[in-house]
């Protein structure tokens, strides 16, 4: 596999990531992609108490992608925002400090429906031969390795 195919792949399997994510109850009130709302998730997660801006920058996503996201995020219930004491016009966002509804929901969420419309067929073997396959990978490429990459 060259550098090329592996991006291919990397394409794919964030449409599968994204086919299997369950609407938010309501479809949500907010605009914006699952994957920016992921992406932002994500550094939240590694970097409590960031501005809009700094997340921006880090990811980056553009500030009004950003905004939208953690909009959606809090409407949610998996992040909470308050104002930086140094700045009060700025909003600084974390983590809610208890595991929403939503996260659950979509923690619980298997990839399985999304795995056999990709694949086009309903064979328990194929999918499961997939499904494998990405527990190695998740298991040896993960957020922690990723940070290790050059930029």
């Amino acid at each position: 596999m060259n550098g090329v195919e592996l991006f291919l792949l990397g394409r794919t399997l964030m449409k599968i990531g994204e086919e299997a994510m369950p609407e938010p109850a309501g479809g949500g009130t907010h605009p914006g992609s699952v994957r920016s709302v992921l992406v932002v998730a994500s550094d939240i997660a590694t970097h409590p108490d960031s501005a809009i801006g700094e997340i921006a920058a880090r990811t980056g996503l553009p500030q009004s992608q950003v905004s939208n996201a953690v909009a959606r995020l809090k409407e949610a219930g998996s992040v909470v925002t308050s104002a930086d004491p140094a700045d009060r016009r700025r909003l600084l966002v974390r983590q809610a400090p208890e595991i929403s509804a939503r996260v659950e929901q979509v923690r619980a969420t298997t990839i399985e429906s999304a795995l056999i419309a990709m694949l086009g067929a309903d064979d328990p073997r194929r999918v499961q031969e997939v499904t494998d396959a990405l527990d190695v990978l998740a298991r040896h490429l993960n957020p922690q390795t990723t940070g290790r990459a050059k930029k």
